[in-house]
């Protein structure tokens, strides 16, 4: 009787155990960002990202303030883009045309800021910024 009792409570424990991996494994609560792409364009450079929203809300509107640094690591431009509504678990891609940029110019972007963040609680946004780049530019948070 006793070894059946220590075979129970062991698969109890290691099913207690199991849970509780399960639910610390459970993916934090991010706004991913992602350089995707830089090319040249007509007004300057196109520039795309790729937005996954895995905060605990939808958001229905948000925009980023990006810092564009240069060659001599100096900001070069400020501005924001509106990356408009990001529901939740879906990737949304999102371009801009950036005018009088060149597009080897840049050596760096930072998102400085979240101005608008509509929909989670305030400050969640940046708190939960995850940012990314699959191209040589350094794309920070």
């Amino acid at each position: 009787m006793t070894g059946r009792f220590a075979a129970v409570a062991a698969g109890m424990a290691l099913a207690f155990s199991s849970v509780c991996q399960a639910q610390e494994a459970a993916p934090a609560a991010s706004l991913d960002v992602e350089l995707n792409a830089l090319a040249p364009s007509q007004k300057g450079c196109m520039m795309t990202f790729v937005a996954l929203n895995q905060l605990p809300a939808a958001i229905n509107k948000v925009s980023f303030e990006l810092a564009f640094f240069n060659d001599k690591n100096a900001v070069d431009r400020i501005t924001v883009l509106d990356f408009r509504d990001l529901p939740q678990g879906k990737k949304r891609v999102r371009q801009f045309d950036m005018p009088n940029v060149k597009c080897e110019s840049v050596t760096r972007i930072l998102i400085n800021d979240t101005p608008v963040c509509d929909g989670p609680a305030a400050g969640e946004c940046m708190k939960g910024l995850v940012t990314r780049s699959q191209i040589s530019v350094p794309f920070e948070g």
